[in-house]
């Protein structure tokens, strides 16, 4: 039995061109985002969905904590917040270790998209007040908005999004060639329970993102920061 609920699929925009074969496919979403007052489009990040709990720091399974060598720091951390989380559940985006993308302007390793307290998701606001509480970043903000009206629109916008360069100058990590970001994020600003996320949180994935497989463990790197040495969990 899981210590705790694991992390959902979030849901592509049916215009989402990176989707696999197990994903899933919010065909309602404009009905959802009819009824969502302001939202939050964030960078999606190319990293390993973490979460720090009281429990331990967990991978994107919640059976056991993990111990993989990208998340040894991440634990040292954990060791010095466990007793100030109380039900909170702090997921990130762990860029220690790279994956498809390789980041050229990376400050920190590790970057908060949401918390969760007991059955509920909170709000943007409180995330970021607890994401600095913690010393931790959230992620890159690129857009926020009310309730759009055209949907013709708004799905053109979400691509103008997505074809931007993204925050931390990615390249592809084979190549090294120039890329733009891997995709966005959309969430209701306002908190929402978790049986509700489907309806809630959304996502684009541009084509052809993931090149690694299942043996890049095997071979993983460690991501460079532009400043080695700094103040921040990871950076030492």
């Amino acid at each position: 039995m899981a210590i705790s609920q694991k992390y959902g699929r979030t849901y592509h925009y049916p215009f989402s061109p990176g989707t696999t074969n197990d994903d899933r496919i919010q065909h309602d979403y404009w009905k959802y985002l009819q009824h969502i007052p302001t939202l939050i489009h964030t960078e999606k990040l190319d990293g390993e969905n973490n979460c720090l709990s009281k429990h331990g720091v967990f991978a994107r399974s919640h059976a056991a904590p993990t111990h993989s060598p990208w998340t040894e720091r991440l634990r040292r951390f954990w060791q010095l917040v466990k007793h100030d989380l109380g039900d909170l559940e702090v997921f990130m985006e762990n860029l220690y270790a790279v994956h498809s993308i390789e980041y050229g302007q990376l400050e920190h390793h590790f970057f908060v998209f949401g918390i969760r307290e007991q059955d509920h998701w909170l709000s943007w606001e409180e995330t970021q007040f607890y994401a600095k509480m913690l010393d931790l970043p959230t992620v890159p903000v690129l857009k926020m908005e009310q309730t759009p009206a055209s949907r013709p629109q708004f799905e053109k916008e979400i691509l103008a999004l997505v074809n931007g360069p993204g925050s931390f100058d990615p390249h592809d990590s084979y190549s090294q060639e120039k890329t733009t970001m891997e995709g966005i994020v959309t969430r209701n600003a306002d908190g929402y329970l978790t049986d509700s996320f489907a309806q809630n949180v959304f996502k684009y994935v541009r084509k052809g993102h993931v090149k690694t497989d299942e043996h890049w463990t095997k071979n993983w790197k460690r991501a460079s920061l532009i400043n080695e040495g700094g103040n921040h969990v990871g950076t030492k």
